[in-house]
């Protein structure tokens, strides 16, 4: 796929060889005080995150008002929950919106959006939001995608729950009506998230599969999983993000705290490091004990004219010597001086000739 490549919020620049695009998701963990949504900005941006996100939806734009058993969560933190009141307490506000993003702006913290609906991404748009993010659960509407992508703005596609195929499809629609610049996000939505269900291998397959850059959407608790998966080539993470998981809050129990977001900008950061790039020569630091290797060192004196034995020549440390894997072919030759105990074999000290560059 063409520009999947490409990709930059705000004029940073995400991709493998930038430092990792780190997102702050504050969600509904503001409950329901702006105060505490400016809290949060603050902290994100002091926490080293690129970005902070919110989500744009109300409880009517996302789900109906109904009382029937399929409108109430089954299972996991939020079970017997009604979908509808459970979307009341986690939106945020949509009055807040401006004054949230005039406040990230005068923080200098990116702040995006993950929008639900077509008119969250018109009411967006009015904000000038740099980005759009489609949720797992959205993936699948198409219609949401297609308009996103009409605004050509950057988008980042998670893909919880999605089969290989939905995420073909999603890529393709989003490529179709505008958006050159794609990230999709490997995510497993359950909340919180086993370890042994991250399956971080999938980011290499939707990599190779689709050409595209990919990152993370991480529910797991704790740092390890984001942290590795960057070494993995994730060039972004989102985290969901709290003040203080005492405080509580719908997200809270899979949420970061400000120290531990700091870790992850930290070990992400490190992580990117790590991957490096293939080398098959001495580090930087490797030369310092790059002697330490062994090598072919006389270790009986000899006179010239005698000949090489195991007796008199043996493979040791330190690595200043003949290399040792042409040991078989110096025994049995001859020196071309007298050598002393101690010293180093050089192809000056034999007196016939061979071949050197030996295949291993």
């Amino acid at each position: 796929m063409k520009n999947s490549k490409i990709f930059s919020i705000n004029g940073r620049k995400i991709g493998p060889d930038f430092p990792p695009y780190i997102v702050a998701e504050m969600s509904g963990n503001h409950n329901q005080s702006i105060e505490k949504a400016f809290k949060l900005i603050n902290k994100a941006k002091e926490s080293g995150a690129d970005a902070i996100k919110i989500q744009t939806f109300t409880p009517d734009t996302i789900t109906i008002n109904h009382n029937s058993p399929e409108f109430f969560v089954k299972g996991g933190i939020w079970d017997g929950r009604k979908l509808y009141d459970l979307y009341e307490e986690a939106h945020t506000p949509w009055d807040w919106h401006k004054k949230l993003f005039e406040y990230a702006k005068n923080v200098g913290i990116t702040i995006f959006s993950s929008p639900f609906d077509n008119t969250a991404i018109d009411f967006l748009e009015s904000l000038d939001c740099p980005a759009y993010k489609i949720a797992s659960p959205e993936i699948v509407d198409h219609e949401l995608i297609k308009y996103a992508a009409k605004t050509q703005k950057p988008l980042i596609i998670s893909t919880g729950m999605a089969s290989k195929k939905e995420i073909h499809d999603s890529i393709k629609i989003a490529r179709k009506y505008g958006s050159n610049e794609i990230i999709v996000l490997h995510c497993t939505s359950s909340y919180p998230t086993p370890f042994n269900e991250s399956n971080l291998s999938t980011m290499n397959e939707i990599k190779n599969s689709f050409d595209i850059m990919v990152g993370l959407s991480d529910h797991t608790e704790g740092t390890l999983v984001s942290s590795i998966s960057v070494s993995m080539g994730a060039v972004l993470v989102e985290k969901h993000f709290t003040i203080d998981r005492k405080e509580g809050g719908i997200d809270s129990k899979f949420s970061l705290e400000p120290q531990e977001l700091k870790e992850l900008v930290l070990h992400a950061n490190i992580a990117t490091k790590i991957n490096g790039k293939p080398s098959f020569m001495p580090t930087h630091s490797e030369k310092s004990v790059f002697d330490n290797r062994r090598s072919i060192y006389v270790v009986n004196n000899i006179l010239k004219g005698e000949i090489f034995s195991n007796k008199n020549i043996k493979s040791i440390r330190p690595g200043l010597g003949l290399s040792p894997k042409y040991m078989s072919n110096v025994l049995g030759l001859s020196a071309s001086r007298d050598l002393k105990f101690g010293e180093p074999l050089e192809l000056s000290m034999i007196s016939e000739k061979f071949q050197t560059n030996l295949d291993d």
